[in-house]
């Protein structure tokens, strides 16, 4: 395929929850992770790893995973009713083609999941007094921005997607029984 630009990778990439079933060439998932890896990442930490996922009988089984946090995104979804700026056409769509990738992610043919690496804070004993007094905020702190460093990454993921034409989106359902 050709570069596009950037601008319109960016401009163009969309969430598409309808993927065909054809190979992606080993070469592409190299490009494309090598992509991932470039992003930055919060004092260059880059505590993160990409699970890519071929194996068909491991694609359903993760699939099926997927399905069951989708059955509770639904039900949040309903109850939490369309958004303002949708109108009621746009709402079903969005809810349809949900629907169809809850049936069907497993079919897709390469999962590539996103993973971070815990890194816990250093001990409190460990840290100046004027920090120690202020450990339990930092431990807060440090939960609220966890995903700060992965989420550029997954948006190279994107891009680099988008660059090579092929279909991709950000989805979470399966944090849900991620246990």
């Amino acid at each position: 395929m050709s570069d596009i630009g950037l601008f319109e990778a960016m401009y163009s990439a969309r969430a598409l929850r309808r993927l065909k079933p054809d190979p992606v060439p080993d070469e592409i998932i190299a490009k494309i992770l090598d992509a991932a890896v470039r992003a930055p990442s919060a004092g260059n930490s880059q505590h993160w790893f990409f699970i890519v996922v071929r194996d068909a009988e491991m694609r359903r089984k993760l699939g099926l995973i997927y399905r069951k946090g989708s059955d509770i995104a639904k039900a949040i979804y309903h109850a939490r009713g369309r958004p303002v700026h949708m109108t009621d056409e746009q709402y079903e769509r969005m809810m349809s083609s949900g629907a169809y990738l809850w049936e069907h992610m497993g079919d897709a043919p390469v999962l590539m999941v996103p993973c971070l690496r815990d890194r816990p804070p250093p001990p409190r004993e460990v840290l100046p007094p004027a920090v120690q007094a202020i450990y339990q905020q930092e431990l807060v702190y440090t939960d609220q921005i966890r995903g700060a460093s992965i989420y550029p990454a997954v948006q190279n993921i994107i891009l680099a997607c988008r660059a090579f034409g092929l279909g991709t989106l950000i989805t979470t359902n399966h944090i849900r029984c991620e246990e």
